[in-house]
């Protein structure tokens, strides 16, 4: 997979050389590459923004340099039926595991980063004539900008790609795998501090066991997240 990322703070990304990605990059896993937006600009002030028209507070990014950096990255004609461009905007879609999942089995993605009030909607409009579109959020918040909510999509994206986790079994059991949370785990030793690892935990029997964390998922889930179970 070849991920992209398009800001005018290329530097946050920089954390995706960490742990278990940077280790997928290295293995040539995963391809990643951060574009400064400011080099599609062509003013001495490399200006990526205006006032909105109809007035209103802020300053919104402006279309010219978003259409070159995508140009650029697609190549000046054509529609890629095999690339995904994501528009961070808390006025998207919800990000979610599924969605995750979907777009683990993207060829490309390009996370287009937006800062002030947003990016023109034109630039919507035209990437949708370039590409498939999906505006995405990753919560009900506003952030100051789109980096950090790219980052945390790539993660969650990058780890499904089949070789990045080592222990692949270890995908199957996560929280919102199944639309449950996932059961409270434990380790070594079994007692700490006068709090006692349960004793279905240490007794050998796989069924019982089994029981217990389905029991564990739907207890968990109907106390922190009722919304799952439709309550």
């Amino acid at each position: 997979m070849r991920i992209d990322a398009i800001s005018i703070f290329p530097d946050f990304f920089q954390a995706l050389d960490l742990s278990l990605l940077g280790k997928a990059r290295d293995k040539s896993l995963l391809e990643f590459h951060a574009h400064n937006l400011r080099n599609y600009t062509h003013d001495k002030h490399r200006t990526v923004d205006d006032t909105p028209y109809g007035g209103g507070a802020g300053m919104l990014m402006k279309p010219e340099p978003w259409g070159e950096a995508l140009d650029d990255l697609l190549g000046a004609e054509g529609f890629h039926e095999d690339t995904v461009i994501i528009f961070t905007s808390p006025a998207g879609e919800v990000f979610k595991q599924a969605t995750a999942h979907e777009l683990a089995n993207v060829k490309r993605i390009i996370f287009a980063c937006g800062r002030y009030e947003g990016i023109d909607q034109r630039v919507v409009e035209y990437a949708k004539t370039r590409a498939n579109v999906r505006l995405v959020s990753i919560g009900d918040y506003v952030l100051n900008g789109g980096e950090v909510a790219a980052i945390v999509m790539v993660e969650a994206i990058a780890r499904l790609i089949p070789g990045v986790i080592g222990n692949a079994e270890s995908l199957i059991e996560e929280s919102h795998t199944d639309g449950l949370l996932e059961y409270p785990s434990y380790t070594k030793p079994a007692s700490w501090r006068g709090l006692d690892v349960p004793e279905v935990l240490t007794s050998g029997n796989h069924a019982a066991i089994a029981k217990w964390r389905k029991d564990a998922q739907i207890e968990r889930t109907k106390d922190v997240r009722p919304d799952l179970l439709g309550e």
